[in-house]
């Protein structure tokens, strides 16, 4: 169930014992249903560029983009940006070093950076320009959703990108419970200067 802009505070409600409490079950005007999926990487035009990658999803609403992702023992890496079909006005990223979206065991406190340089075709264009991802797992609580209350751990991501002489940072939080991976996300809009926000892009 994804929505566009929204006013949710992305800090929740603190609780009494160091919690907080996250309510995104209300119904948002720009609600509607998409299909999140994994998808093999067998037989897609760009599987023979990322060896040894474990999926492709995609990675907002707001486009048709896909990330290339691995998984392995110590982390879930981001290696690439591609779109879904090959051609001149194809998107073709590759990250040096991949991206660490998360440094497993997940527990709160724990943090990880990554300097990427990112090279490739954008919408057929050569692109060169570099990303900086700064991740904290850094609140837990409840977070309840339509389906359900689920436990969470809060991961606050702050991206850095720089393109030429334009810097855009964008401020994403991912909420990861047990068995059921990241059951919610929220991405504030771009350039917000604060930790928390109080408006949701996505």
């Amino acid at each position: 169930l994804v929505s566009g802009p929204a006013q949710i505070p992305s800090a929740g409600v603190a609780q009494g014992d160091g919690s907080r409490l996250w309510d995104f079950s209300a119904g948002l005007s720009g609600d509607h249903l998409v299909l999140v999926e994994t998808q093999k990487l067998d037989g897609k035009w760009f599987a023979s560029k990322f060896p040894g990658a474990t999926y492709a999803a995609r990675l907002s609403e707001s486009s048709d983009l896909l990330g290339v992702f691995e998984v392995g023992a110590t982390a879930l890496v981001l290696r690439g940006v591609v779109s879904p079909a090959d051609g001149v006005t194809k998107t073709e990223l590759t990250y040096a070093p991949p991206v660490v979206v998360l440094d497993f065991p997940v527990k709160e406190g724990k943090t990880w950076s990554t300097a990427s340089t990112v090279t490739g075709f954008a919408q057929g264009v050569l692109a060169n320009y570099s990303e900086s991802y700064q991740s904290q797992v850094d609140a837990h609580g409840t977070l309840k959703a339509p389906f359900g209350e689920f436990p969470v751990l809060r991961t606050r991501v702050v991206l850095t990108r720089k393109i030429g002489l334009v810097t855009t940072v964008v401020r994403s939080y991912l909420f990861g419970a047990e068995c059921f991976g990241t059951v919610a996300s929220f991405v504030a809009k771009d350039n917000a200067t604060t930790a928390e926000v109080s408006e949701a892009a996505e």
